[in-house]
């Protein structure tokens, strides 16, 4: 998925800004590598390009921290999931159908039509995964798709 600012990030790297949120933005790399079942010197090589994207800020032996802007990004990747799941569910899925389903396609979902999705579900609160956080976009007239 390429983000708003050109980042290309992959399904992958997207599942570890969201774990690191969940975590309240602040991990270890062997919690990572613990999590994902990967080795520890692949989530390096990853948190190294994700801290270049600015993303993450991380030092040797200390924590993984979110940046603003990877605060940012984790919190429309959330959100963009919750939406989603929700949405299935309004067309027959079970809770964990919607959330399988949606695992397999979100991150072809741009920011514009997850906001349009909000938009027209009268801005959800709670999705089938927990609550729902709504940011200017959303909450916006303006389209961008």
């Amino acid at each position: 998925m390429e983000d708003e600012n050109g980042h290309e990030l992959s399904a992958r790297k997207v599942e570890y800004l969201k774990f690191i949120y969940e975590h309240d933005g602040r991990v270890k790399t062997k919690e990572l590598a613990t999590h994902f079942c990967v080795d520890v010197s692949t989530i390096s090589k990853t948190i190294n390009e994700l801290t270049e994207k600015g993303l993450l800020s991380h030092a040797p032996y200390k924590r993984i921290g979110l940046s603003r802007q990877g605060r940012e990004e984790a919190e429309f990747f959330i959100k963009r999931h919750r939406i989603l799941s929700l949405m299935l569910t309004h067309y027959g899925f079970s809770r964990e159908q919607a959330c399988h389903e949606v695992s397999r396609f979100e991150s072809y979902v741009s920011k514009g039509a997850v906001d349009r999705i909000c938009r027209t579900m009268g801005h959800p609160q709670a999705g089938t995964c927990g609550e729902i956080t709504h940011d200017t976009g959303c909450m916006g007239n303006g389209i961008h798709l």
